[in-house]
């Protein structure tokens, strides 16, 4: 059976003698595959191990299609977990200000269903950012919002996630520390745009909303650093967002940053989160496949738009 782990499947199996039926369908994730068992995540998320012989048919299927409250609600953890320093609703639109680091933390993203795109609406968010002297920007996930007539779209991104009991996570000891808050080294390492990062940028990455964070550094003057943000969405998912990773430019390539990422997501899982994600510019390939490789996939996309000039 050549069906990859973490593929969505069909398991179709033989029930034992004295059910009404002979057989039976789940669909869900693949877990594990091996010579005695196939195990299987359903949609309600209990875990179905059939053994081997008793399988008759497994099929992969196309990715589960992602719902717009899926979306949305990912987005609300997502925007508590890096809310920057000062934020507020104007007609379903949460507007976030972070002393200009990251468009994140400097951009408006609507969040309630039915989000206002009025004239007025767009002037009173352009005033907004005007008054804290930055350009007034809109985050646009897919499927939440459009870009309004005389604005323009850029920086396209991934939102990729994954299911924690989906990943293959190191065990036991790790060089890796995570603190409960950025230690000197940690801050002198935070770049943005492949520059030191900004005045203000650590109030900025020291935010959080009803959430709990996690800096992990490895190694005396940071060969590897990551930020983790464990909020509750909506829906109830917990999960921990990875943001600010960033690994020294003589040790790329080593490994350094798939086990910055690993060792995040297993501080996630021990403060409570059970999925993961992060976001990555669609034009970073290589970032993009070491995501992959360690079992995310994409969730949606977003963009920001700003006024044309």
């Amino acid at each position: 059976m050549s069906v990859a782990v973490g593929s969505r499947v069909m398991l179709r199996y033989r029930l034992p003698p004295g059910h009404t039926h002979p057989m039976t369908d789940v669909i869900g994730e693949l877990v594990s595959i091996d010579a005695v068992a196939v195990s299987v995540r359903g949609r309600d998320g209990a875990l179905v191990q059939v053994a081997v012989d008793r399988v008759v048919a497994l099929k992969p299927l196309g990715p589960r299609p992602i719902r717009t409250s899926e979306i949305r609600s990912l987005e609300a953890a997502a925007a508590d977990g890096w809310p920057g320093v000062e934020r507020e609703w104007v007609d379903g639109w949460q507007l976030r200000f972070g002393h200009g680091f990251t468009g994140r933390a400097n951009s408006a993203v609507p969040l309630e269903p039915g989000a206002s795109t009025t004239a007025d609406t767009l002037s009173n968010i352009t005033g907004w950012y005007a008054a804290r002297g930055v350009p007034p920007t809109l985050s646009l996930p897919d499927r939440l919002g459009t870009v309004p007539a005389g604005w323009s779209s850029y920086n396209e991104t991934s939102v990729m996630a994954a299911d924690i009991s989906n990943l293959v996570l190191r065990e036991g000891d790790s060089a890796i520390a995570v603190t409960a808050h950025p230690t000197p080294d940690w801050l002198s390492s935070l770049h943005y745009q492949g520059r030191q990062a900004p005045t203000g940028a650590a109030e900025v990455v020291s935010a959080v909303h009803d959430g709990t964070l996690g800096f992990g550094t490895l190694g005396t003057g940071s060969l590897a650093v990551g930020r983790a943000a464990v909020t509750t969405a909506p829906d109830g998912r917990c999960w921990v967002g990875l943001t600010s990773l960033w690994v020294a430019p003589e040790h790329r390539r080593n490994g350094l940053g798939t086990l910055m990422c690993g060792e995040l997501v297993r501080w996630g899982r021990e403060n409570g989160a059970t999925h993961a994600y992060l976001q990555v510019a669609v034009d970073n390939t290589d970032a993009a496949g070491l995501y992959r490789d360690l079992g995310f996939a994409e969730h949606h996309r977003y963009r920001y738009a700003r006024p044309a000039s």
